[in-house]
């Protein structure tokens, strides 16, 4: 029987670019009036459970393990991950008012020396050199990618592909999303990745169904030929 192909998310102004320039003006002005770094998506309780995670259940070295924050927006996983004493930490966002967002967050927090770059992740032209990491970080950025109005499916696989890449061969992805479910995740990620763990989160019930708020999962990289 053949497998039901996936039903694609509705195209939103969240998936472009021109949306999120927008969005880190306004928080940068924000932030140089008021102080205030902007929206953490899904909530700091998201956040850190996922900083609890990476601390107490992977073996990762804090001094030499590199960790990336894909999509990275103000930087504030950068402060939670710096704080918890991690110091090879690197964030992306394709959006350089993002990137500049989170200089002035992890300056004032402390950390500027936090490598922060503009980098699109699902872009074809695939990722630098030396970028290769223990730990890949992802909250809503799979979202947003899903969300593109153009040829979305295709933006989801190169991003897949490109994460796989920039993984060293024990990688581990840890990913939030509140768009798909666990079942669709692990669906989608099932040629690149061997899901690991879920995380506990928030459920709703309603109509005789429950159903979670977010989805929070963990997966290890497959070790397979990217090229394929």
């Amino acid at each position: 029987m053949a497998e039901k192909p996936t039903e694609e998310l509705t195209p939103s102004d969240l998936g472009t670019l021109e949306y999120w320039e927008r969005t880190y003006s306004l928080e940068i002005d924000n932030f140089e009036d008021h102080g205030d770094v902007g929206e953490v998506w899904f909530g700091t309780d998201s956040s850190a459970k996922v900083v609890r995670f990476v601390t107490t259940k992977l073996n990762l070295s804090k001094e030499t393990d590199k960790i990336i924050d894909l999509g990275c927006g103000n930087g504030m996983m950068l402060v939670d991950l710096a704080k918890a004493g991690f110091k090879r930490l690197t964030g992306v966002d394709y959006s350089q008012k993002a990137i500049d967002l989170a200089k002035k967050v992890l300056k004032e927090e402390g950390f500027p020396e936090v490598d922060l770059r503009v980098h699109d992740i699902a872009d074809p032209a695939g990722t630098a050199e030396d970028f290769v990491f223990r730990l890949a970080h992802d909250k809503g950025t799979y979202d947003a990618v899903s969300l593109h109005p153009d040829n979305p499916k295709e933006k989801r696989e190169k991003y897949i592909k490109n994460v796989h890449k920039i993984l060293e061969d024990k990688g581990v992805l840890a990913l939030t999303s509140c768009n798909w479910t666990k079942a669709e995740l692990i669906e989608h990620f099932k040629d690149y990745f061997e899901f690991s763990t879920e995380l506990p989160t928030k459920t709703f019930s309603f109509g005789g169904q429950t159903g979670n708020t977010i989805t929070q999962l963990v997966f290890m990289k497959k070790l397979r030929q990217i090229n394929k």
